[in-house]
């Protein structure tokens, strides 16, 4: 067995990352569309964890606006010229493949906002992640009306979280 590693997501991915995100996140679809759209727009954010030569998880992350959720299965159009975080928009791998892959493609993406000037992540915790995103430096943030609102699509434990970047 090889130790899993990360490695750039391709277009020959999406059939395996849809089939994840089905598997892991049944209670919020999103299209292979959506998908191949942030891999367009970001590739340096996408990702996919590697186990065995197969694919066991997925990564995506693509540069937005602090307090901003993207749409759920919705398309972005373009990355905003005005960036000031990354999203994480998800990270998704298959039970068996657990134990610190999170925290490397976190690693990863922290990597990519300090080498593009931006000083914070963000993302939205689902079902019941918000300690392991805690442990992995992220903050909830308390949300105002119109983000309670975008935040409803993602279910009711769904929190915004933030986590900034020290200066180097």
């Amino acid at each position: 067995m090889s130790k899993p590693h990360w490695r750039d997501a391709r277009a020959s991915d999406l059939p395996a990352i849809s089939a994840i995100a089905a598997r892991i996140h049944p209670d919020l679809p999103e299209r292979e569309e959506v998908f191949a759209e942030k891999m367009r727009l970001y590739p340096d954010g996408c990702r996919v964890l590697v186990a065995d030569d197969a694919i066991a998880g997925y990564g995506l992350a693509h540069p937005w606006k602090q307090h901003r959720i993207p749409p759920l299965d919705g398309f972005l159009g373009r990355l905003p010229d005005d960036a000031d975080c990354l999203y994480v928009h998800d990270v998704a791998v298959l039970p068996d493949h657990r134990g610190g892959s999170a925290r490397a493609y976190v690693a990863r993406v922290e990597e990519l906002a300090r080498a593009s000037r931006i000083a914070a992540l963000a993302l939205v915790s689902v079902y019941a992640t918000r300690a392991l995103w805690e442990r992995l430096g992220f903050e909830p943030i308390t949300a105002d009306a119109d983000l309670r609102t975008k935040l409803a699509c993602y279910g009711e434990a769904a929190t915004y979280m933030l986590r900034r970047l020290a200066a180097t």
